[in-house]
C-alpha cells in the first residue's frame, strides 16, 4: 500500500472503463488494513454515483481493495462490497483490472464481471457475463487479461461458495464494527 492515508478519513473510489471513461465513484471511508488489504466503509445514505445514475445507499457497507498479487505487475484483480443486512445482495465482487492506490484513493478498471452472492434463490452467480462479451470486442481487451480474469471470476465465486476468508461474515464482521465505532 502507498498511501499516508489515515483510518476514519474520508475518501472515494474511482471506477473507470477500460477505454477510460468515468464510471462508478464510491464515497468512502478508509477503515485501516488487515492481511487481506485495505478496507473502507459507506454508511447508510452516502452517495455511489456514475454518469446516468446516482444512488444513496439504504444500508451500510464495507469494501476490500486487496493487495495485489506478489510480483503483479498491475494491481489486484477485484474490488470486494459487503452489504448489511437487509441487502439481498450480500456479496458483490467487481473484477477489475490495476485496481490500487493512486495517493489517497484507489482507483480501478471495472471489467464488467461481477461475482455476487445473493440471499434469495438466485444464490451465488457470475454476473455481466453478457457485458463482458459486448466489451472484450468493442474495446479490445488484450488476450491475456481476458484469460486471466475469467479465472479470477471463476476462483472468486469457488471461494464465496465456500465462504473462504475474507469472503466470510467472520472476516467482514470485525470491518462493520469499525465502521460502527466511527462518529460519522
Amino acid at each position: 500500500m502507498t498511501t499516508s492515508i489515515r483510518p476514519g478519513a474520508k475518501t472515494h473510489i474511482n471506477w473507470r472503463k477500460w477505454d477510460g471513461a468515468p464510471h462508478w465513484i464510491h464515497e468512502v471511508v478508509y477503515l485501516g488494513r488487515d492481511e487481506w488489504g485495505s478496507w473502507f466503509g459507506q454508511c447508510a445514505g452516502w452517495r455511489s454515483h456514475r454518469p446516468g445514475r446516482d444512488t444513496l445507499l439504504k444500508t451500510s457497507c464495507v469494501m476490500l481493495l486487496p493487495d495485489p498479487e506478489p510480483g503483479s505487475d498491475h494491481g489486484a484483480e477485484w474490488i470486494l462490497t459487503v452489504n448489511a443486512p437487509p441487502q439481498r445482495t450480500r456479496i458483490y465482487i467487481d473484477v477489475a483490472w490495476d485496481a490500487r492506490w493512486d495517493g489517497e484513493e484507489p482507483h480501478a478498471i471495472d471489467m464488467d464481471l461481477d461475482v455476487v452472492r445473493r440471499t434469495d434463490q438466485r444464490g451465488i452467480y457470475i454476473d455481466d457475463e453478457d457485458e463482458w462479451e459486448e466489451h472484450r470486442i468493442e474495446y479490445g481487451y488484450p488476450l491475456h487479461v481476458v484469460n486471466r480474469l475469467e479465472i479470477v471470476a471463476a476462483e472468486l465465486k469457488r471461494k464465496v461458495t465456500e465462504r473462504a476468508a475474507p469472503f466470510n461474515e467472520a472476516t467482514t464482521h470485525t470491518w462493520f464494527d469499525v465502521l460502527d465505532a466511527l462518529e460519522l
